[in-house]
């Protein structure tokens, strides 16, 4: 038997190569949804400052191009949802690959701005599917032993693409990067195209000889799959028993209160200025005055990126959800208004920051590692904590539709309000809204960790636990829920 065969002390047993190869295929769509997401930054400059594609492209035109693809994720939460129960997790991934290879096509060939932002719409629509799609085909495939570790492949993949598209733009130019760009998708959909549906979406229509094939599959021809059908059997069966409609849901106070937290988690991400710095982190070493000797830059913070995303999801079930929000936002803060001290100091007198343009790259970096290892991934791991089970299905596609559009609003505005307010300005803005966020996690927000989900929804619901109250074992949670991964 191959070394990849374990039998746990839960008498879980089967090979586990097969899953991490399917989940490493999976997240293929994340590294094209990175790639979209991290194109603006090297882009900007060359096409609206040096008119690399023949056409003029203003900053308010290229704001609409970085923004709009935001607009396109939004637009697919929810149909996304309705497709996987359709067609399947693998067919609606591998359908999104027309989206994606078309939005890079009208890229490639643009002639116009119109042309850009058409594209930029396409990537959004592909991007934000995957990012709905991937995280639950994979805790589906996956055994309990190593549902966390593919769980964190997505957002790992992610944060690659990003920094797959800085190292690569810094070499080439626009066209060239947008014809490599496209070829992912291609390479994702060859690849996956051989991988097996989720067993729990055939068990969802009754198809039971296939799933035990699709088990087959993921666990070793050697793997006795009866158990498991049986319990995604039950697992089915007690999802549909418990199915409640939306309004209903919304009455109840665990309902509101998680709604309520899980969309100022959103608001306070998305407005601490994450996507302007991902998306314009190029513009703001320019600002700082960090000429060609920066080049590399973007590629350092792509890479702390990485590290920091990594070191996440090391630590967010050692140290906890509370104590990870709030040093990442108090740091976000900090880092923020290094910028503005920066921008202020520029401002005012340029000979001043002659020798501190260092101040600017370091606080962007120290930004992107603090939203990495907090602010970024926790909000949606707490997504799939604080809402029962039976109302998953519309409540997380809604906490997502308000990310994306939250992440179109800051990526559209920040030109505008950089116009309006001056870089040091919108820094100062950032920092105050990052430092709410601070007092909105310590007042509002619950620690999760450990507990149950019946114990998160006796909480939410305004019961106390008591402190002696033994803990049990946490019931398996319902990591099949349907929600997006984090924009950035």
């Amino acid at each position: 038997m191959s070394k990849f065969v374990v039998n746990n002390v839960a008498g879980e047993s089967g090979r586990k190569l097969p899953q991490y190869i399917a989940g490493l295929a999976a997240s293929g769509g994340a590294l094209a949804a990175g790639t979209f997401l991290g194109w603006t930054a090297p882009t900007d400059k060359p096409l609206t400052v040096e008119g690399e594609y023949g056409f003029p492209v203003s900053d308010e035109q290229f704001s609409w191009v970085g923004s709009i693809s935001n607009l396109g994720a939004a637009l697919m939460c929810f149909p996304i949802g309705y497709m996987m129960k359709l067609i399947g997790r693998k067919w609606s991934m591998l359908a999104m690959v027309l989206p994606l290879v078309l939005g890079w096509l009208l890229i490639i060939f643009a002639e116009n701005v119109a042309m850009l932002m058409v594209g930029r719409f396409f990537l959004g629509v592909g991007g934000g599917a995957f990012c709905v799609a991937a995280p639950t085909y994979t805790a589906e495939i996956a055994q309990p032993s190593i549902r966390g570790t593919l769980g964190t492949f997505f957002q790992l993949m992610v944060t690659v693409g990003i920094l797959f598209v800085y190292a690569v733009g810094a070499g080439v130019d626009v066209q060239v990067l947008s014809i490599i760009c496209g070829v992912i998708p291609l390479v994702f959909g060859a690849i996956f195209f051989f991988m097996p549906e989720s067993p729990y979406y055939f068990v969802e229509k009754g198809r039971y000889s296939e799933a035990a094939s699709s088990l087959k599959w993921l666990r070793g021809a050697q793997y006795d799959e009866n158990a498991e059908i049986e319990d995604l059997k039950q697992a089915d069966e007690k999802v549909k028993a418990e199915a409640i409609p939306m309004l209903v849901a919304f009455r109840q106070k665990a309902t509101v209160r998680a709604l309520a937290i899980s969309l100022g988690l959103m608001f306070f991400q998305q407005l601490s200025g994450i996507n302007a710095v991902i998306f314009y982190n190029s513009a703001i070493f320019a600002s700082a005055n960090g000429g060609k000797e920066m080049s590399s830059a973007s590629i350092i913070v792509g890479g702390i990126q990485v590290v920091a995303t990594l070191l996440a999801s090391v630590v967010v079930d050692k140290v906890g959800r509370r104590i990870l929000l709030l040093v990442s936002d108090l740091m976000m803060a900090v880092s923020t208004i290094l910028l503005a001290v920066y921008f202020q100091l520029k401002q005012d007198d340029p000979a001043k920051v002659d020798d501190l343009s260092w101040l600017a790259v370091l606080a962007v970096c120290l930004f992107i590692a603090m939203f990495s290892i907090g602010y970024g991934p926790v909000p949606w791991l707490m997504v799939g904590e604080l809402f029962a089970n039976n109302v998953k299905a519309f409540a997380s596609p809604v906490a997502g539709v308000f990310n994306w559009l939250l992440a179109f609003l800051v990526t559209k505005v920040f030109t505008n309000l950089k116009d309006a307010m001056g870089e040091a300005g919108v820094f100062w803005l950032f920092s105050g809204i990052s430092l709410l966020g601070t007092v909105f996690v310590f007042l509002v927000v619950p620690e999760t960790k450990g507990k149950s989900l019946n114990d998160i929804q006796r909480l939410l619901a305004g019961e106390k636990l008591n402190a002696d109250e033994p803990a049990g074992l946490p019931e398996p949670r319902d990591e099949r829920d349907e929600r997006p991964a984090q924009v950035a």
